[in-house]
């Protein structure tokens, strides 16, 4: 299977028209897959600086791009109904020609919650309520008249060994989690062991993985022979408003030399 990269082009500290000039040079680069994420506030960096939403980003991405899948890494599961956050989903998918992602998670940026009014709770709270509307997602899904264009995948982001790696196995087409290839090891056969109690052989969970000091450490055979189909490399805004892809351009280079 063909190693994919994925460019998280994160929506803080730039303006849009910028945003929109990094989504499409980085499609024309040959990027697999773009996400927007899905905060009110920058998470690092100046606290208050530029930011923009990320429903409505993900729209824009998919009228803005041709091939590129696209999606959140990921959505908050608290912060729209979930049967709205499928029908969003549904409606981008046509938008796109059927290449979204509905990439969704249990939320954890507490300003997020507390400037906008939403109960922040506790994460066994947070995980609770989206083990309770992964099926209403699914649901809605199945009901929507159009249904979506393309297979529109569920991505489930987190590594939470007892209860989020469940809920990936129970529900998940892709899962999105962060660390080095001795921790995706370490989740990767968690997360067997509750495919198995199921039913369900894991390898028809498509693994993305990110590492927090870059897309360089999984760059090896290692991380491929283990089964990890998509890396994703994240990528702010910058002090002149804009993005620098050299790294996005990098990777796209080691993805090529691995495939051909």
């Amino acid at each position: 299977m063909p190693i994919r990269i994925g460019a998280q082009i994160q929506p803080q500290h730039a303006d849009f028209d910028a945003m929109r000039r990094a989504w499409q040079e980085a499609e024309e680069l040959g990027v697999d897959t773009i996400y927007v994420w899905d905060h009110f506030y920058p998470l690092y960096g100046e606290p208050d600086g530029k930011h923009f939403e990320g429903g409505t980003l993900l729209a824009a991405l998919a009228s803005s791009t041709t091939r590129a899948r696209i999606g959140g890494l990921v959505f908050c599961n608290s912060y729209r109904n979930p049967q709205l956050l499928a029908d969003m989903h549904r409606t981008i998918d046509h938008i796109s020609g059927g290449r979204t992602i509905l990439g969704v998670g249990a939320g954890w940026f507490e300003r997020d919650y507390d400037e906008y009014g939403y109960t922040f709770g506790t994460a066994p709270d947070r995980l609770r309520a989206l083990a309770r509307d992964l099926p209403l997602i699914k649901h809605r899904l199945a009901k929507l008249n159009p249904p979506p264009t393309g297979p529109l995948p569920i991505l489930i982001g987190g590594a939470g060994e007892k209860v989020t790696l469940r809920l990936v196995a129970e529900h998940a087409d892709m899962w999105h989690a962060f660390g080095d290839l001795d921790t995706y090891k370490r989740k990767s056969e968690i997360l067997a062991e509750h495919c198995e109690k199921i039913g369900r052989d894991p390898s028809t969970i498509e693994r993305v993985w990110g590492h927090l000091e870059g897309w360089r450490p999984l760059a090896n055979d290692e991380s491929i022979a283990a089964g990890i189909s998509e890396i994703t490399v994240g990528i702010g805004g910058g002090d002149d408003g804009g993005y620098d892809l050299r790294e996005l351009r990098e990777a796209i280079v080691w993805r090529d030399s691995v495939n051909a």
